[in-house]
C-alpha cells in the first residue's frame, strides 16, 4: 500500500511518525536508539514530534533524520529527502551539503579503548626504532674513531639562541576562547559525557570556555571554521579541513602542547606566538 502524502496545511509530521513507527516495530527505545547513532535524545524526540524549531542547523537535522531512518531499517537518503523538503530547505538558504556535516556512522568510528591501543603500539614502536638508531650511531662512531691522543676540547664561541616557544606550563590557567571564523556547530562537554553547551555560532561569534569546567572536551563539525586561543597564542587547526573533529581536550596545558605539534593536512596555518589574531 502506497504511503500517504505528507499534509503540509494540517502541520502532519510524516517524517517523524514513520521513524516512531519503524522504531516500535523493532522494539526499539529512544535511548538505545541514541547509543546506536549518538544522536542527543532530546534531538530524536524533536524530529518524531515534528518540533524543527527545536533542532539545530536545517544540515545537521537531515543528517540526524537520516542516520536515525538507517537505524530503524528506513532508507535514509529517502528520509533525509523528505525531511529536508518538510523543512523547507531553499527558504533557509542553506549552501552545505547534508554529506559534509552529517554525523559520522558509529560504525566506522574506531571505540576509544582501540585508539588508545594502537596509540601505545604506534609510540612502543617509534621509541624502539630510536634507541636502535642510537646504539647503531654509537657503534659506528666508536669503530671510525682514530687512535690518538684525545685533545682538549677548545671553547666554542657562544652563539645566540633563538627565542624559545612559549612553553605548555606558561599557558596553564589563562582562559581558553573560542571564534567562529565561519557558521560553525560545536559542543563542550566534560570528559565523561556531561555536555556543558552545544550550539552554532555565527562568523565573528566568540564562546570562553567556563573557569569552573574541570576537563572540558570539544567536538566540532568544521574545525577550519574555528579559531582557538588560550590568553593571546593562537592555538593551530584542531583537524583537516572538511572533516568533523572530536574528543579535543581544551585544558589550556593540552591545547599548549599542539603548539610543538605539525599542522594537520589540509589546515590553514596558525598565526606565531604573540601575533594579533583577527576574525
Amino acid at each position: 500500500m502506497a504511503e500517504a502524502e505528507y499534509d503540509y496545511e494540517s502541520g502532519g509530521n510524516s517524517v517523524g511518525q514513520r521513524l516512531r513507527e519503524a522504531r516500535e516495530a523493532r522494539g526499539l527505545s529512544l535511548e538505545e536508539v541514541a547509543a546506536q547513532t549518538r544522536i542527543p535524545i532530546r534531538h530524536l524526540r524533536s524530529i518524531e514530534d515534528g518540533k524543527y524549531e527545536e533542532l539545530p542547523a536545517l544540515t545537521y537535522t537531515v543528517g540526524f533524520g537520516r542516520n536515525y531512518a538507517n537505524a530503524v531499517g528506513l532508507d535514509g537518503a529517502e528520509i533525509g529527502r523528505e525531511l529536508r523538503d518538510q523543512l523547507g530547505g531553499a527558504q533557509r538558504g542553506s549552501t552545505i551539503s547534508t554529506e559534509y556535516y552529517a554525523p559520522p556512522d558509529p560504525a566506522r568510528v574506531p571505540s576509544r579503548p582501540l585508539a588508545w591501543i594502537a596509540g601505545v603500539l604506534a609510540l612502543v614502536l617509534i621509541a624502539g626504532y630510536l634507541i636502535w638508531r642510537s646504539q647503531l650511531g654509537s657503534a659506528d662512531e666508536a669503530a671510525e674513531a682514530p687512535a690518538v691522543q684525545q685533545q682538549a676540547p677548545q671553547p666554542q664561541p657562544q652563539q645566540q639562541q633563538p627565542p624559545a616557544q612559549q612553553q605548555p606550563a606558561s599557558l596553564a590557567g589563562q582562559p581558553v576562547t573560542l571564534t567562529a571564523t565561519g557558521q560553525v556547530w560545536l559542543r563542550v562537554y566534560e570528559e565523561g559525557g556531561a555536555s556543558i553547551v552545544e550550539r552554532t555560532l555565527q562568523a565573528g561569534e566568540t564562546y570562553q570556555v567556563p573557569a569552573t569546567a574541570t576537563r572540558p572536551m570539544l567536538r566540532v563539525g568544521a574545525p577550519e571554521a574555528l579559531r582557538v586561543t588560550v590568553g593571546q597564542t593562537a592555538i593551530p587547526q584542531l583537524g583537516p579541513s572538511g572533516q568533523p573533529v572530536g574528543g579535543v581536550s581544551l585544558r589550556p596545558e593540552d591545547l599548549a602542547q599542539r603548539l610543538q605539534q605539525p599542522a594537520p593536512a589540509g589546515a590553514a596555518p596558525a598565526p606565531q606566538p604573540g601575533a594579533p589574531t583577527r576574525p
